[in-house]
C-alpha cells in the first residue's frame, strides 16, 4: 500500500485544537471536531497516516510517555536535574491539575483516538486487499494509547479486584460535531481494559505479519501480552508472548548495544517510532542525552543505585556513559532515529514470568528464557541453574531499563516509590484542569 503524508488535514486539526484553548471556548479533547471526507480508499489511508504523524510527536511516543514513566518512579535510581518545571513537579510528586505535560499527553492522545475512530468508521471504502491492514493499524494505535492513558490517569488495575475505579473517557465512535453528548464521563478501569483487549485481539487477527514500520500482527500480539501481564492474566500473557517468539519474524540482536541508536527498524524491534529529520527531534535524546548527541545539558542523571544492579561482566552496563558530570543512559543518543517501543527481548521476560507464576514451561522453561538474555549480555550460556521470581523481575528491570516501564511495573507488582505505596494518588496524573472545566461529567482524580 502506497502511503503519503497529508498536511492539510493535520493543519486543520491543529488550528481547531489551538482555538479550543481559549477559556471561553473550551471543549473536551476527546470531542475535537474535524472536517474529514472519508469517502474513498486514498483519503482513509491518508487520514490513518495523520494518526501516525501525531502519534510520533514528543507528547506521545516521541519520548514523553516513555520518559514520564521513569521520572514518576525514579525511586533513587535516576534524578531529574533538568530545568523544565512541569517535569520537576512530576519527579517530586507535586503536580497540579494544570501541569502542562500531563495536559499535553491527554489532549494529543485523544486527537489520535478520534482520528482512528474516523478511520474505522470508513473501513468499508478501503480496498479489500488493504482493509485488514488499515483496520488493524487503527485498532492497534487506539489500544496502545488507551492502555497508556488508563495506566497514567487512573488508579492501577488490580487482578484481585473488580476494577470499578474511574478510568478515562471511552470514545470509540468518531466525533464530527460538538454537543452536550460529547461530554463523556470516565468509564471504569475494567471497561477500558476490556476495550483494549478487544481491539488488540481483532488487530492481531487481521494485521499482516510484515508491514514495514507500521503495526503488524506480531506487534498486536506483543502489546496484548504486555496488557495481559499488567492485568495479572498470566495464561494469556504467556501464550501471546510465546506466539511472538515462535513466529520466526523477530530475533535478538547479537549485542545489546546493537539494539539502540539505530536509524532503521532492527530484527529485534517489534514496534517502533522512527524519528526523521522531517520530524521534531527525539524527546528521548532531548531528556536522556547531552549536547554532543543532540540532547540538552543532561536532564536525567543515572544514579549508583541503578548502576549497582548489574553484575560484573554484564555488557548492558557498558552502554552507560559519563557526560556533563553525571552518568547517562546511552540508549538515546540518536537525535533522529528509532525510538524502541516494543522489543523482542520483552517477550522472553513476559513468557518467563508467566510460566514461573503458573508452574508451566510453555515454549521454554523460565530459566532458559532468562539465560537467553543473560547470554546476549555476555554472561555465558548457563548463568542460572534455577531462577526465582525475583531473578526474573531483576532481569526485567535491567534489560528494559529507562524504556518506559518503571512506574507501570511498580503498580503491577504493588511496590513502593520511596515511601509512597503503588496506589498512591500522587503516582497518578491529574485529569487536566481544562478538561474538567470543559466537561461537567469528568471527575478529577483524588488530591488534585
Amino acid at each position: 500500500m502506497k502511503r503519503k503524508y497529508i498536511t492539510v488535514i493535520l493543519a486543520a486539526m491543529l488550528t481547531t485544537f489551538m482555538a479550543c484553548d481559549k477559556y471561553l471556548d473550551l471543549q473536551p479533547s476527546q470531542s475535537i471536531s474535524e472536517e474529514i471526507v472519508l469517502d474513498n480508499d486514498k483519503n482513509v489511508k491518508n487520514v490513518l497516516l495523520g494518526a501516525y504523524s501525531i502519534f510520533k510527536s514528543a507528547d506521545l511516543y516521541g519520548g514523553n510517555i516513555l520518559t514520564f514513566s521513569e521520572v514518576l518512579a525514579g525511586d533513587g535510581e535516576i534524578f531529574w536535574s533538568g530545568t523544565y518545571t512541569d517535569i520537576r513537579e512530576m519527579f517530586n510528586k507535586q503536580m497540579g491539575a494544570a501541569n502542562r505535560d500531563a495536559t499535553a499527553i491527554w489532549q494529543t492522545a485523544y486527537r489520535v483516538i478520534n482520528i482512528t475512530n474516523n478511520v474505522l468508521s470508513a473501513i468499508d471504502v478501503v480496498n479489500d486487499a488493504d482493509k485488514g491492514s488499515v483496520e488493524g493499524e487503527a485498532l492497534f494505535l487506539r489500544a496502545l494509547i488507551y492502555f497508556d492513558l488508563v495506566r497514567f490517569y487512573a488508579l492501577p488495575y488490580d487482578a484481585a479486584g473488580n476494577n470499578t475505579q474511574p478510568g478515562v473517557p471511552l470514545v470509540i465512535t468518531p466525533t464530527r460535531g460538538i454537543s452536550d453528548d460529547n461530554n463523556v464521563a470516565r468509564e471504569s478501569v475494567e471497561a477500558i481494559y476490556t476495550q483494549i483487549v478487544s481491539d488488540l485481539t481483532r488487530a492481531a487477527a487481521v494485521l499482516p505479519a510484515s508491514n514495514g514500520v507500521f503495526a503488524t500482527s506480531g506487534a498486536a500480539n506483543a502489546l496484548l501480552a504486555r496488557v495481559c501481564l499488567q492485568k495479572g492474566d498470566y495464561n494469556n500473557a504467556r501464550d501471546r508472548a510465546n506466539a511472538v517468539i515462535t513466529s520466526g519474524v523477530f530475533e535478538l540482536m547479537p549485542s545489546y548495544t546493537a539494539v539502540f541508536n539505530n536509524n532503521e527498524k532492527s530484527a529485534e524491534d517489534i514496534f517502533i517510532n522512527r524519528i526523521t529529520t522531517q520530524d521534531r527531534f527525539s524527546a528521548m535524546t532531548e531528556f536522556w542525552s547531552i549536547p554532543e548527541y543532540g540532547g540538552r545539558d543532561g536532564d536525567i542523571d543515572i544514579l549508583d543505585a541503578h548502576l549497582n544492579l548489574y553484575v560484573e561482566g554484564d555488557q548492558r552496563k557498558d552502554l552507560f556513559f559519563f557526560g556533563n558530570g553525571q552518568w547517562r543512559s546511552g540508549k538515546w543518543n540518536n537525535q533522529y532515529g528509532v525510538v524502541n517501543i516494543i522489543r523482542f527481548a520483552e517477550m522472553y521476560l513476559i513468557r518467563a514470568e508467566a510460566n514461573l507464576r503458573l508452574g508451566t514451561s510453555t515454549g521454554a522453561t523460565p530459566v532458559a528464557d532468562i539465560n537467553t538474555l543473560r547470554k546476549r549480555a555476555g554472561l555465558g550460556d548457563d548463568y542460572y541453574a534455577t531462577v526465582t521470581l525475583n531473578d526474573i523481575l531483576l532481569e526485567r528491570r535491567i534489560e528494559l531499563a529507562h524504556e518506559g516501564h518503571k512506574v507501570h511495573d511498580v503498580k503491577r507488582l504493588k511496590l513502593n516509590v520511596a515511601a509512597r505505596p503503588y496506589n498512591d494518588p500522587k503516582l497518578v496524573f491529574p485529569i487536566p484542569f481544562r478538561e474538567v472545566e470543559a466537561n461537567p461529567n469528568l471527575v478529577q482524580n483524588p488530591t488534585y
